[in-house]
């Protein structure tokens, strides 16, 4: 399980369980989860997190989701 960024106690990362799915990324904290496809940086689920929160999230999701598609697929061999 790739921890990719922790940025104020947000820890973003993929599973390896999460082969076969498109590139995306988990967002955990304090027992939260945000689940977002890096491609389109759409929210796939949330379990928690405030509309206020995933705004924040996403504009880091952003800011690094060209560096993240790499490692989802160097992680996955693809």
């Amino acid at each position: 399980m790739p921890t990719l960024l922790i940025w104020h106690g947000y820890k973003f990362r993929f599973y390896a369980l999460d082969v076969g799915e498109p590139p995306h990324i988990h967002i955990v904290k304090d027992g939260k989860s945000l689940k977002v496809w890096l491609n389109s940086l759409e929210v796939a689920r949330n379990k928690g997190y405030t509309d206020q929160e995933i705004a924040r999230l996403l504009k880091v999701a952003l800011e690094h989701r060209d560096e993240w598609i790499g490692a989802w697929n160097d992680f996955f061999g693809l």
